[in-house]
């Protein structure tokens, strides 16, 4: 049963992983049209076709490589400085170049000369490039909503889990209790574990985070309210000053760093909580605030990868994870002891997380991600846009396919990456347990 539900869950993976490719290119392929441009190939995948049907002038297709997906343009660069599509030359450079502007235009009709990529104003250019990301980050944010508003998420709640019987320092080893040690400001306040706290101070509280900075607030005489068993109850308790773990501001501890604050004595249940829309588009900020410093630390992660690779260090378990690693995540997720729900959320969680990748690596202004399109298309509008205000000649389109050579740098880069990172997943993969 368990490797029935294993492999379960990574055809719902692979499933959303080719429904989020499919959605991106859909995105590329719906405003493509919208301008005019022939779009003779839609395929999902990479490699040999494993099923195909054309559809009025355009063939979609499924390729045997899940690991992408294009459509095909009509015109994506400019022909060259002469009007020629190819020209000859001995330099691999010039080669490179040259065939990108061929396959550019290795499918044109009678009567696609209107049709082309190229030809259309540089903000529709940056719209038909940026759809694609667009799409997977409105998947992303859908997704987020859902979970977070419909599911709910496991997070620390206001009902007491455990009372510290004493004070003890959090920058100190663990330890019981010794004598001399002064009690804990809950303990003898008569808090329990099972307690709900509604109210701290007679302000009403419901959110773990509030609570906790405001108990780190207060040193002194303090009245909490619990609801026990059904009946709601006043406590009073003299907080004290203690060291304590530094709180990212979500009532996380930030590991290794301490503070002084205000100190009660209780640990926090956990349980699954459906959050409000304030709270879920606050949860989806930090999200994806932590994918953006996610991003920008990968070439960090590097080491880690290889070391791991090697048998020198533990993977990291919050470093990156290719398609492999992650559908092999997606099999654990339904092999957890979790009620059905939690499994469904958390798997829908990793497919938003692979959206939200999506979005923030095709951004990159760097060809031959959409972000390096994009970024040729705003080069050349203020070019124009320059030009004209100086009163100087038009200096004509952008001719991307110039930066072909990096291109190829960049994509050979991305190669070496991804077959770092799928040995990785291979040999030292990301376990969601032990």
């Amino acid at each position: 049963m368990t490797a029935l539900m294993f492999i379960l869950g990574i055809l719902v993976f692979v499933f959303g992983l080719l429904f989020s490719i499919a959605w991106h290119e859909f995105g590329h392929f719906s405003t493509a049209r919208m301008f005019g441009v022939r779009v003779p190939q839609f395929m999902v995948g990479f490699g040999p076709t494993i099923f195909s049907r054309k559809r009025g002038e355009t063939e979609f297709g499924v390729k045997a490589v899940p690991l992408g997906g294009y459509i095909r343009m009509i015109g994506m660069f400019p022909p060259g400085p002469d009007g020629a599509i190819r020209q000859r030359s001995t330099s691999p450079f010039r080669g490179m170049i040259e065939d990108a502007r061929a396959a550019a235009f290795e499918e044109l009709k009678p009567g696609d000369e209107k049709r082309l990529f190229y030809t259309r104003k540089p903000w529709k250019r940056v719209i038909v490039m940026f759809a694609g990301p667009a799409m997977n980050l409105i998947l992303a944010v859908v997704i987020f909503l859902g979970v977070l508003m419909g599911f709910g998420i496991n997070t620390q709640t206001t009902t007491v889990a455990t009372v510290s019987e004493c004070v003890v320092a959090q920058n100190e080893e663990p330890r019981e209790c010794r004598p001399g040690d002064i009690p804990a400001p809950a303990a003898e306040a008569g808090l329990l574990p099972g307690d709900e706290i509604v109210a701290f101070q007679g302000q009403p509280v419901d959110e773990w985070g509030d609570l906790q900075q405001r108990i780190r607030d207060t040193v002194g005489a303090a009245t909490i309210t619990v609801d026990r068993d059904g009946e709601r109850m006043e406590l009073r308790a003299n907080l004290i000053e203690n060291q304590v773990g530094k709180t990212d501001g979500n009532g996380g501890l930030v590991e290794g760093e301490f503070i002084t604050a205000g100190f009660l004595g209780f640990s926090p249940a956990s349980g699954v909580v459906k959050q409000d829309f304030p709270q879920a588009v606050d949860r989806m900020g930090e999200i994806m605030t932590t994918g953006v410093d996610a991003m920008l630390a990968l070439p960090s992660k590097i080491p880690n990868l290889w070391h791991s690779i090697t048998g020198q260090e533990e993977r990291d378990q919050n470093g990156p994870m290719g398609v492999v690693g992650a559908a092999r995540v997606g099999g654990e997720i339904f092999t957890l002891d979790i009620p059905a729900s939690q499994q469904i959320a958390t798997a829908l969680f990793l497919v938003a997380g692979f959206n939200l990748s999506l979005f923030l690596f095709n951004m990159l202004p760097l060809l031959p991600l959409d972000g390096g399109h994009i970024a040729g298309a705003l080069w050349e509008s203020l070019r124009r846009k320059t030009a004209r205000v100086t009163r100087r000649p038009d200096p004509g389109p952008f001719d991307v396919a110039k930066l072909m050579p990096l291109a190829y740098v960049v994509a050979g880069v991305f190669v070496c990456f991804t077959l770092l990172v799928l040995a990785a997943d291979i040999v030292s993969p990301v376990r969601l347990a032990g």
